[in-house]
Order: C-alpha cells, then structure tokens, then sequence
C-alpha cells in the first residue's frame, strides 16, 4: 500500500498588476506546476503546499493563488510562510484543516497510512519565524496522541544551511522543536520550504529537509558574508511515498521532479 504526498513551496503570488522584484510574474509557474502535479501518475493522493503562498500577505493576491490552483485535480493543504498573512490566508480558505478557533494555523490531516501535522512558524512582520511555547505544546499533545508514522510540516526550515542570509531569518526557536520531535520516533520527516533549494539533513533523530520554490530559486553560495542572491534554476515538486508493505514496517523516500520539458537521451 501506498500513500503519495506531493509538496509545492513558496509559492509567491502576486496580483496581475504586480511582478516579484519588479519583473517576475510567479503566476504562469505555478500554472505550470500545477499541470506537472496533475500529469503524475499515479496521482498523489494529497498536495502540501509549504508557505508563502503569495508575496504580500493581500486578498487579491489570495484570490488569484485560488484561481491558479483549482485547476488542481487532488486535494491540497496550505501551510503559511512569513511572507503570508493568516487572517486573510483563513478568510480566503475557510475549508482548511487548520483548527477552529485557534490564532496559528496549525491542523492535523489524517489519512489511511499517515499523518500529516501542519505547524504555523508565522511571526508577523518578521522574515524569521517561530513555533511558539504554546504551539510546541500542542504538537507535543497530538505527537503523544497516536504513534502513527508522521510528517511534519512547516515553512521556515529548524536547521542552519550554511547560507547565511537565509540561516538569519531560520526557526529561533528550533532547538525547543527538536526536544518534541525527538521524544516521538513516528516523526518520518521533517518537511519545510522558505530556502527555495533543495537541501537534507538528519535533524532531531529524524530527517528534516527543503525543497526549492515553484519559481525562482536562492543561489548556493556559502561563502560567510555572501549577498543575497537569486536564480533562475528549473523549479521543481517533491513527492514523498510512504509504502506499507505487508508484514514489514513503512518506509518513507521522497523524490525531485523538476517542471519543464527535458528531452530524453535513449543509450544504447
């Protein structure tokens, strides 16, 4: 048996009227992943989407990002990012699994081999983010609640990089979120976006791991004092498959399947 969780991140949305950095139009990338999402096959049964969504926090913004991805064929999560506003994130998706009544969004999603908890790093007006004392109580709760393999997700990524500029607005309070993880073997990953790269490490007796934006990505540079850079590398979907084989315990392998059209060399 199989469960397939495909992960989008960073999305960054604008209205029509506007471009990222003034030239960028992020809409027709996530148009194309979008169709990349929906030619897989198998399909994933759910799609994770790691934060930042949009660019400025605005409701137009929200509802062009909910223009873009109806035409998405499975059902999707959104998790926030920093550069997202959830007050307007809720109104604009009130049918989330996040939990009613709460100030974070945060929300479990149980399916038939695994379980998907959803963190809210969001520190308003910050580029950096934190889970929070009371949060961090409440993952603890549901973390103890049911010994179920579990993923994890959350924008702003628990572990340094090695790019500085990135690693200054990290999870401060990482080190408060791994003593929860590390108490709660079931944790299979860790799964996050914010460093538009992909990047994997071991990470509070678990793997902990990034993977690149839709659009445009941070360039790998981790010269100390390096400027702030960006790329145009090719964007790319994860896809994580958690296999329960019968008689035997699951295991989880995630994949990267970059966006684009890349011609096919036939060896002989």
């Amino acid at each position: 048996m199989q469960f397939l969780l495909a992960q989008v991140s960073d999305l960054h949305i604008t209205t029509t009227s506007d471009r990222l950095g003034g030239f960028l139009d992020t809409g027709p990338f996530l148009t194309a992943a979008v169709e990349h999402l929906n030619s897989f096959d198998p399909a994933p049964d759910l799609v994770l989407m790691t934060g930042d969504l949009v660019n400025n926090g605005l409701p137009d913004e929200y509802a062009r990002l909910a223009e873009l991805i109806a035409p998405l064929r499975v059902p999707y999560v959104l998790v926030p990012g920093n550069h997202d506003d959830p007050l307007a994130l809720r109104a604009r998706f009130p049918d989330q699994p996040w939990e009613p009544g709460a100030s974070m969004l945060r929300g479990v999603v149980e399916t038939p081999l695994l379980r998907l908890v959803l963190l809210d790093s969001v520190v308003p007006g910050e580029p950096g983010g934190r889970v929070g004392d009371e949060q961090l109580a409440w993952l603890d709760g549901v973390l103890a609640d049911a010994s179920r393999p579990t993923i994890v997700a959350v924008h702003h990524p628990p572990f340094a990089t090695g790019i500085e500029h990135m690693d200054a607005m990290g999870l401060a309070d990482a080190a408060a979120l791994a003593e929860v993880i590390v108490r709660h073997p079931q944790v299979e990953a860790v799964v996050c976006g914010h460093l538009h790269r992909a990047i994997t490490t071991r990470w509070a007796g678990t793997v902990a791991m990034t993977i690149p934006g839709i659009a445009h990505q941070v360039a790998l540079d981790v010269r100390p004092g390096a400027p702030v850079s960006f790329t145009m590398e090719p964007p790319a979907v994860a896809l994580h498959v958690w296999t329960n084989d019968e008689g035997r315990s699951g295991r989880l392998v995630s994949h990267l399947s970059f966006i684009g059209s890349f011609p096919a060399k036939l060896a002989h």
